[in-house]
């Protein structure tokens, strides 16, 4: 299977949510409306942006964060593995793919905004 194929997958399941795009990236890809991600595929795995709204959801439904290791440290992700259940339902999937794209976006409203350089600095 193809870097992206599982996100192609989901991006169609949830294209009732806007307009979507993958981006490869780090060795997987990411599923993006507008410049938010809000769900990630690593070796063919998808998972969802999780934050302390939708955690205990995830939690309960059995599914871990996507983890990573670095030469010092491992490193837990706010992107837990999309629960198997919900690829045999539809509807279910569209509802916690909209809670990761709004958990997403309660993120990024949250960041500071980015300083826009001046012509002059470029």
């Amino acid at each position: 299977m193809t870097v992206g194929a599982t996100l192609e997958w989901l991006s169609e399941q949830l294209e009732i949510l806007g307009p979507l795009r993958i981006k490869r990236m780090f060795g997987g890809a990411g599923l993006f409306a507008s410049d938010v991600m809000f769900a990630l595929e690593i070796d063919g795995a998808a998972y969802f942006k999780v934050d302390d709204a939708t955690r205990p959801d995830f939690e309960a439904a059995g599914s871990e964060p996507f983890i990573y290791r670095t030469k010092v440290r491992t490193v837990a992700t706010s992107y837990w593995r999309v629960p198997d259940h919900l690829l045999d339902e539809p509807d279910e999937l569209v509802e916690w793919g909209g809670r990761a794209l709004a958990a997403a976006r309660r993120e990024a409203a949250a960041k500071p905004a980015k300083k826009r350089k001046r012509k002059s600095e470029e």
